[in-house]
């Protein structure tokens, strides 16, 4: 029983650790996300070790995970995502494509097998949708165009994912690959099957037992979270993920008459186990292999960040998309995603990446969506002031950070204004205290001598007493300096 209370105890201490960095990246206008992810990087192992088996929480990240993408298919509506399937797929083939080129250039530069520089291309390929879907529901364009086509692309990105297992499991001696692809086709048609009859049903779906849970919040929540995690078990058995099978569920509650019910009563779960997903992602950083391969981890990350979101505006653009569509969506998803762990965990089983590269891509990945929101903000904000003519990159970062910079100088000004009145009362006391000190050890002379800083009193004049009384005014005889009465 003791034991319980001491895991409690702990979960209580992390949960309110990631609520107080949370609040403090919103208080610098940043995504609180951030400071969830920070949270698990102190708190981790490598930290201050207050989580040292991240066993549980890796378990409630995974059902975070499986939970997000349930949410997105029932915000999503399949006859839109149709009309951005297309470009979609090519943005997404784009993607594979120009990842795999550009992991065999520096495969061809550090002498990487074939194994290694596929395993790579396909980490690097993938997007968050996690993060994504967090950045566009914070700035408002979840369901704007912009959204739609981000989305439409990360939903490419996790069909995508099905077949980057396929190869970087047959890279294994030990695989099944002939019984692996045929439970593979077998689901892929029945899922694009589904997505063809939810797009051309006429009217919403009708599920069982819609009428009587109908207003019984309860009861609405515990039905599709069940409906939920049964697709999910039913997509793990036939080989595709969990994940995408909680998807593929959101999609039919999206298409039902329930769908409204179901968002509303199933979101405080999903937020919650959210934060617990971002958590996770805190506690796989390595701090002890980042510090002693700092130079290597940043100049990754950077470049990373930068090809990706390089790479995505040049292929949405390639499709047509406006650019201040393609923008946005090129900058949300510069991050390497989520499902990047599985497949990095897949190939470090198959044998494809080392033991170091595998650490090296656990990093650069975590890091990434770590930094993946300030990326995304301090470029569009950089854009944004381009346009008013700023001509030196001095002038152009205090315009980017004028808000960070306002919350930093106030924060300044308190301490210094605290640190002033602590001095003041420091000195007064101390001023007290050397009174009281003379006042002990010389009674007359604090009497009869004033303190320095008191008035100084002129000892002239009579006595109060003595000059209340009138005074004679008769003159003063010169001869004998005495008084004459008149």
């Amino acid at each position: 029983m003791e034991e319980h209370v001491v895991d409690l105890t702990g979960i209580a201490f992390v949960m309110a650790i990631a609520a107080m960095l949370g609040f403090v990246l919103m208080r610098f206008r940043q995504p609180p996300i951030v400071g969830y992810i920070l949270a698990g990087v102190v708190l981790g192992p490598t930290g201050f070790g207050l989580v040292e088996n991240a066993g549980s929480i890796t378990v409630l990240a995974e059902l975070g995970v499986i939970m997000l993408l349930f949410l997105i298919g029932m915000e999503l509506s399949v006859r839109v995502f149709a009309t951005v399937a297309g470009i979609a797929s090519i943005v997404t083939a784009g993607q594979i494509a120009a990842s795999l080129g550009v992991a065999a250039l520096l495969g061809l530069a550090f002498g990487w097998d074939f194994e290694a520089v596929v395993a790579l291309g396909f980490i690097v390929a993938i997007s968050s949708t996690a993060v994504a879907m967090q950045m566009l529901e914070e700035l408002g364009e979840l369901r704007t165009a912009t959204g739609r086509i981000t989305v439409g692309v990360l939903i490419a990105q996790d069909i995508a994912v099905v077949p980057m297992l396929v190869i970087l499991s047959s890279f294994g001696s030990d695989s099944d690959l002939t019984g692996l692809v045929i439970k593979l086709a077998i689901a892929a048609i029945l899922i694009f099957a589904l997505l063809r009859y939810l797009s051309t049903r006429p009217g919403k779906l009708r599920l069982p037992f819609t009428e009587r849970m109908s207003g019984r919040v309860d009861m609405v929540a515990l039905a599709s979270v069940a409906f939920c995690f049964g697709a999910a078990a039913l997509t793990s058995v036939a080989g595709l993920s969990a994940a995408f099978g909680a998807f593929l569920a959101g999609l039919v509650i999206a298409g039902s008459t329930m769908r409204a019910e179901a968002i509303a009563a199933t979101h405080p779960i999903q937020s919650l186990l959210i934060v617990v997903f971002f958590l996770s992602i805190g506690l796989l950083i390595d701090l002890d292999y980042v510090i002693a391969n700092l130079g290597t981890v940043i100049v990754v990350v950077i470049a990373v960040l930068a090809a990706k979101t390089f790479i995505n505006v040049l292929l949405l653009r390639l499709v047509r998309t406006p650019w201040e569509q393609a923008f946005p969506g090129g900058l949300i998803m510069a991050q390497v995603g989520e499902f990047s762990f599985v497949l990095a965990a897949s190939g470090l089983i198959s044998g494809a990446v080392s033991q170091d590269t595998y650490r090296l891509a656990i990093a650069v990945i975590a890091i990434s969506l770590l930094v993946s929101p300030l990326w995304m903000v301090s470029l569009r904000r950089f854009q944004v002031i381009a346009h008013h003519g700023v001509t030196n990159f001095r002038e152009a970062l205090a315009e980017v950070y004028a808000g960070e910079i306002g919350e930093i100088e106030r924060g300044r000004l308190m301490v210094s204004r605290g640190a002033l009145y602590a001095r003041r009362r420091a000195r007064a006391a101390r001023i007290a205290w050397q009174r009281r000190r003379r006042a002990r050890r010389h009674p007359a002379a604090s009497t009869a001598r004033p303190e320095p800083g008191e008035a100084q009193v002129a000892d002239a004049g009579p006595p109060a007493e003595d000059a209340a009384r009138p005074v004679d005014p008769a003159p003063i005889s010169p001869e004998s300096g005495s008084t004459k009465a008149g």
